[in-house]
């Protein structure tokens, strides 16, 4: 399905089929598009891929590129004008500080790795994270991906239907 996506959800190296199938179907529900820069920890085909995304698959607009040079060559309007936005535990600002556009690009890092600190210093002012207590090292990337999804899509009025 083709259509002016609402957000680019770019998952940078993600290595957990079912999370990407998750994604991709909160990606139909909020009509985002989501991007996979490789390398890719499994194989679009994979089951688990499919499954955790299913009945959503045939909805979903998705592309996968070679690196990240090949997606700011393809989002390259957003990222000049700063729409983009990087999530990673170790930023200052939250999350639901950011004043979302359509079409702002929504950068997640790998579930292992998180985004490479080049990536992350490169747009140091763009960097934000979702709140959670020490005790805990790291949200799902599928949870965070949804979280930070629906606060984009709450600021983007009206709301969908």
């Amino acid at each position: 399905m083709k259509y002016d996506p609402l957000l680019h959800v770019v998952l940078h190296e993600p290595q957990i089929p079912p999370n990407t199938g998750n994604i991709g179907r909160t990606c139909v529900a909020v009509g985002a598009k989501m991007w996979l820069v490789r390398p890719l920890g499994f194989e679009i085909s994979e089951k688990q891929l499919r499954r955790a995304g299913l009945d959503y698959w045939p909805h979903l607009d998705w592309e996968v590129v070679e690196n990240w040079d090949a997606l700011a060559s393809r989002l390259a309007e957003p990222l000049a004008h700063g729409r983009a936005w990087f999530f990673t535990k170790t930023a200052t600002r939250l999350y639901t500080t950011a004043r979302y556009e359509k079409g702002d690009i929504l950068v997640f890092g790998s579930e292992t790795n998180g985004l490479p600190p080049e990536l992350l210093a490169q747009y140091a002012k763009q960097t934000l994270r979702v709140p959670m207590r020490p005790q805990v090292r790291s949200l799902n990337l599928s949870a965070t991906a949804a979280a930070v999804m629906y606060e984009a899509v709450r600021q983007l009025q009206p709301p969908i239907e």
